[in-house]
């Protein structure tokens, strides 16, 4: 049994990414547990197993005593001197315990508790792995579509996997077993079910990252990105900004043959992405954004807290600024 119960628990901590020695906690915890279960609930129990060996001990504290009425919490002297030679009336001490068919209950208690502190362990590591990851771009792996709810599994790595919820999947967009997808993780925290991934491929900061990763001048800071707009699946608009003289800012992004902006359209179905320059000016730079519309007019009133501007266009155009779902 301790031979068989060493190689199982290298065995677990290799398959699972877990720590060898959160495994023998959890084994301890539910040899506790189980003597509590069966044998009634004594406040100070301890448990220890051998890391080399295996071996599984339970102790429990006992008052010494001159006559023992309760042989659960105290000992004779005599048995404690057996334990502990300098113990003396009054004194506590722990002994070993070994109750009959312990051995057999503990084993089918501890099994249950194992696999439970087991799962924490796995969801505590899960939790560990992607906390720092928030705002970060993954490169995932299909795995199954529900037909039914519509949600996809993604294999985040060989080890995890994460649902993408389907509102937070592109419009129209289809995905099948062994596709690998590009997501933004916008959050992730604990919950009473364990840590929750929230992935998107519907927010704006997906097309920040992939631009981040596509255009050699935003990743070194030469052209940086003030805004994006989006409505993923049909149109995007990115205002970007030059920080070093010389450089076009539209192009760096758009690369040759619009390259660049191609491979980031490709990855997102098609979604039709514009790259506009930013301005300080706020009259060219909502000329800018609302391309390829012409406009007419800015009105801008800056009188109260919250800015607004009233933009003048060509009425064939009115679609083209106002965009799919205005």
């Amino acid at each position: 049994m301790s031979k068989a119960l060493i190689a199982g628990i290298n065995q677990v901590a290799i398959d699972k990414g877990l720590d060898r020695e959160v495994i023998f906690e959890a084994i301890e915890a539910a040899l506790i547990s189980a003597y509590k279960r069966n044998y009634g609930s004594v406040a100070n129990v301890s448990a220890e197993v051998d890391r080399v060996t295996g071996e599984m001990r339970v102790f429990a504290e006992r008052e010494v005593v001159d006559d023992v009425i309760n042989l659960r919490t105290e000992i004779t002297l005599q048995d404690a001197h057996k334990t502990v030679p300098t113990a003396e009336l009054g004194d506590v001490i722990k002994v070993e315990t070994k109750p009959d068919n312990f051995g057999r209950i503990a084993a089918q208690t501890a099994k249950q508790v194992i696999l439970q502190r087991i799962r924490e362990a796995e969801r505590d590591t899960v939790y560990e792995n992607f906390a720092h990851r928030t705002g970060e771009l993954l490169n995932a792996q299909v795995r199954s579509v529900d037909s039914v709810s519509g949600a996809v599994t993604l294999m985040l790595d060989e080890k995890h996997e994460c649902l993408l919820l389907r509102e937070e999947q592109i419009s129209g967009e289809y995905m099948r077993r062994g596709d690998y997808v590009k997501v933004y993780v916008v959050d992730v925290h604990k919950s009473s079910r364990g840590p929750v991934i929230k992935l998107s491929r519907t927010h704006r900061n997906l097309l920040r990252r992939l631009m981040e990763q596509e255009i050699p001048e935003i990743r070194d800071g030469i052209v940086e990105i003030k805004s994006i707009a989006r409505e993923p699946g049909a149109r995007s608009k990115a205002a970007v900004v030059a920080t070093a003289p010389g450089v076009d800012p539209v192009g760096s992004c758009v690369g040759m043959r619009g390259l660049r902006i191609q491979n980031i359209v490709t990855e997102l179905g098609n979604e039709k992405i514009d790259v506009v320059e930013w301005s300080p000016d706020v009259y060219s730079y909502i000329s800018n954004a609302l391309s390829p519309a012409k406009v007419a007019h800015v009105l801008l009133d800056d009188k109260n807290a919250i800015k607004t501007a009233t933009v003048v266009v060509p009425d064939r155009q009115l679609s083209l600024a106002i965009g799919k779902e205005g």
